[in-house]
């Protein structure tokens, strides 16, 4: 139990094992996120299984989220397995499945294609062509970059993200429009997505550019991120073949209860289903 103190120089180590780990940009930030948050309410003390619990409490008693307060968890199992200090890690808050999506996160085809007409009429064709390309193939926001030009003369993108290579089909349609914007832009190779400067576009900014749109497409800014292409398609997907196994594989999930989330109903769907039970006389 000695000398189990957090310091930067240990935080910092934490990172670089992240990164050799091949953690994604976004893991890496949110570990490091909630690391450095429990680290600061710490203030100085020892690390401890005390400690952690009354962290867990401190979160509960400021009304986390409970899947918050789990992430929040998970973030900081994984510094205390680098560490070795195993034993300082508390259980986590029992989740009950969750049944529904609430309405108000639900992005629907209408309101998706109300998203690439607002960014058609606001001369922004970059976006919205991203926008149809993250729906259309189901990539996260992480893999936009895997959308190059030789991936699109191949219509299929090698994507190489945690540790496991997949291979992502883009459609005939979507391929005709990316070369075609390729040609327009002057793209002769490489990624396609890209900031004006030449540079890789960042996840921060598509979703700024996509929050940005939502007053000029009439759509709930609650409903407007880039992984909800993502629900999108998946929802989608699964609608037309109605195999979940074949739709993990397309997202590259592990487990198929990481899938089955992307699958939940919306809480007005829900209702139409216990309605048409007929089991109230």
């Amino acid at each position: 139990m000695a000398n189990r103190i957090m310091t930067i120089e240990l935080l910092d180590r934490f990172a670089q094992y992240l990164r050799e780990e091949e953690r994604s940009d976004a893991t890496l930030e949110k570990y490091l996120r909630e690391v450095r948050q429990f680290f600061l309410w710490l203030s100085g003390a020892q690390v401890s299984k005390t400690a952690v619990s009354q962290w867990k409490e401190y979160l509960l008693s400021h009304q986390y989220h409970p899947s918050t307060i789990n992430g929040k968890l998970t973030a900081l199992d994984r510094f205390l397995s680098y560490c070795g200090w195993q034993d300082c890690r508390v259980k986590h808050l029992k989740l009950q499945r969750q049944l529904f999506r609430e309405d108000h996160r639900e992005l629907n085809r209408y309101e998706y294609g109300r998203l690439i007409a607002a960014a058609v009429r606001q001369g922004n064709e970059r976006l919205a062509l991203l926008i149809e390309t993250i729906c259309a193939t189901g990539i996260r926001v992480s893999e936009v970059k895997y959308i190059t030009l030789d991936a699109v003369h191949q219509s299929k993108a090698e994507v190489f993200l945690k540790g496991k290579i997949r291979t992502i089909l883009i459609p005939g349609k979507l391929c005709r429009k990316l070369k075609k914007y390729a040609q327009k832009n002057k793209i002769t190779s490489g990624e396609l997505f890209l900031t004006r400067s030449g540079r890789t576009i960042s996840r921060k900014q598509i979703w700024s550019e996509m929050k940005a749109l939502c007053k000029k497409a009439g759509v709930e800014t609650s409903k407007v991120f880039p992984h909800n292409l993502r629900h999108l398609f998946a929802r989608t997907f699964y609608n037309a073949c109605r195999d979940v196994v074949k739709l993990a594989d397309v997202l590259g999930h592990s487990a198929i209860e990481t899938t089955r989330i992307y699958l939940v109903s919306t809480g007005a769907e829900h209702t139409r289903m216990l309605e048409q039970l007929n089991l109230v006389q």
